[in-house]
């Protein structure tokens, strides 16, 4: 990447950052370690980290119908998470307790265009 730094007209610092692909003889895996860590991960496909927007995904849950943090979809095969429904410490990756107050996130089931897929299991949560 290079970075040009000039004088705009009304005497501002004018700073711009040029982006250079890599050449197409290096391939994807070239491209892919351009990348940031957090820009590395697909859209939709949850990190090993279990974290996603800043938020672990983990804890208490609440279902709403507008303004969620994350848009879900239920399946039952291929998820991007497997989800353990608990009552009681939502301690680790893919356990939810499910709340109607004072969530870590908000969720909004949908049926196309989700941020990941989810499956409901009764055991072993987490991302597959």
């Amino acid at each position: 990447m290079r970075v040009l730094i000039g004088i705009g007209v009304v005497g501002i610092l004018v700073l711009a950052a040029v982006y250079q692909r890599p050449p197409a003889a290096a391939g994807p895996a070239a491209a892919a370690a351009t990348l940031g860590a957090d820009d590395a991960t697909p859209a939709g496909v949850v990190p090993k980290s279990c974290v996603l927007k800043g938020k672990r995904l983990y804890g208490k849950v609440q279902i709403v119908n507008s303004f969620p943090d994350f848009k879900v979809q239920k399946v039952t095969a291929f998820p991007d998470l497997k989800v353990q429904e608990v009552n009681a410490f939502p301690d680790k990756c893919g356990k939810w307790q499910f709340v109607t107050a004072f969530p870590d996130f908000k969720i909004q089931y949908v049926t196309a265009f989700p941020d990941f897929k989810v499956q409901f299991v009764n055991a072993f949560p987490g991302v597959p």
